[in-house]
């Protein structure tokens, strides 16, 4: 159905970032804090010839930054603070200026390199979507920045068709806090009842959009781990077993 004067037809789209416009991929997350404090230590990642000492102190230091990744993620799911990864860092004791610092954030970076590939669905869905007159948008849970997200937008080759971008490391709150939702609605020029969300998590990106009069598609193709799961009633607009199938559902809003 197209929109009425209490729902008007979609004018935007906006995503979820990982395991939305990305597949989904089990991580096997304190192994990225080891290939960083390993490489702080000068340390290979895998080498059983390593002086015991310092693979001691480079797991220790690994496990004391998975911990405050974990506390920033729960206070996220508590209260919806938002974090980056500067501060993760810092609350761990990592020393910025350290001269490894930024040799251990690239160790990091490749290490998280095979889990950022952009879905082959994304451009021909956000193509398919300008075609169509929508604005098409990003608001992601992150603790990375907005210049990581697009260069990853720019090495897959959709960064052209995105209209707007906001991502929960650079504003004070994350989903499914509704300030997160009114910026990304800003950022596209439309007003939330004008904007349609899509994500593959029920609390952050089913009823966090609903609470400002979003519609919500709901894309269930993720294995989320049970820790990170708020249990929530709620009820999307709309289910996409594929990206693909974000075009039939929006075009049955827009009457075509």
């Amino acid at each position: 159905m197209g929109g009425t004067s209490s729902t008007p037809a979609p004018r935007a789209v906006i995503f979820d970032w990982g395991g939305t416009l990305t597949p989904w991929h089990t991580v096997d997350l304190p192994q990225q804090w080891r290939v960083f404090a390993r490489e702080v230590h000068g340390l290979p990642v895998e080498d059983p010839a390593m002086p015991v000492d310092e693979l001691a102190e480079a797991d220790s230091l690994a496990i004391r930054i998975h911990q405050a990744e974990e506390r920033a993620w729960a206070r996220g799911r508590d209260t919806h603070e938002s974090a980056s990864i500067e501060a993760i860092l810092a609350d761990a004791g990592v020393d910025a200026e350290h001269d490894r610092h930024l040799l251990a954030l690239a160790a990091y970076r490749r290490f998280w390199e095979p889990h950022t590939h952009t879905d082959p669905q994304v451009r021909p869905l956000w193509e398919g979507l300008r075609d169509r007159g929508l604005k098409v948008g990003v608001l992601s849970n992150t603790i990375w920045s907005r210049d990581y997200h697009r260069e990853v937008f720019q090495r897959d080759g959709v960064l052209d068709l995105l209209d707007g971008d906001v991502y929960s490391s650079e504003i004070h709150v994350v989903k499914p806090h509704p300030e997160a939702f009114l910026a990304a609605c800003g950022a596209v020029g439309v007003q939330p009842e004008e904007a349609v969300y899509v994500g593959d998590r029920l609390f952050e990106d089913v009823h966090g959009p609903q609470q400002v009069g979003m519609r919500a598609i709901w894309v269930p193709h993720s294995d989320i781990p049970a820790g990170q799961i708020v249990e929530v009633e709620v009820t999307p607009d709309a289910q996409a077993h594929e990206l693909l199938d974000v075009l039939d559902i929006v075009d049955g809003w827009l009457g075509r």
